[in-house]
């Protein structure tokens, strides 16, 4: 991995593609993709073997929902959309990753 790179924490990208989808509305996968990378200010790189199957799953959660369209660029893609479960899943992930890094900052704040 290219230095200043980081990989994806299990279970973080989950709530950054929910997070992306409640602040920017429906989006394709790629524009997904680049979002978290833009926001993460490219720490975190997606490509498709990451963003995909973090779609489907949470679609088959259906925390998200997908409808076929017509891409920026004239091509058809499929447009990812937060549904009402998802919309309520933002707040409970949210507590829980504020939780989780509450506590490992008490952790990295441990004098060696």
């Amino acid at each position: 991995m290219a230095e200043g790179k980081s990989d994806v924490l299990q279970g973080t990208l989950d709530l950054m593609v929910l997070k992306t989808l409640e602040s920017m509305g429906s989006l394709h996968g790629y524009a997904i993709a680049r979002r978290i990378e833009q926001v993460s200010d490219h720490t975190v790189m997606m490509n498709q073997g990451t963003i995909y199957p973090a779609l489907l799953r949470l679609q088959q959660r259906k925390w998200i929902k997908a409808e076929w369209g017509v891409s920026e660029t004239g091509r058809r893609a499929k447009f990812y959309s937060l549904s009402k479960l998802g919309r309520q899943k933002i707040d409970t992930e949210t507590e829980n990753w504020e939780r989780v890094a509450a506590t490992m900052a008490r952790f990295l704040a441990q004098s060696s």
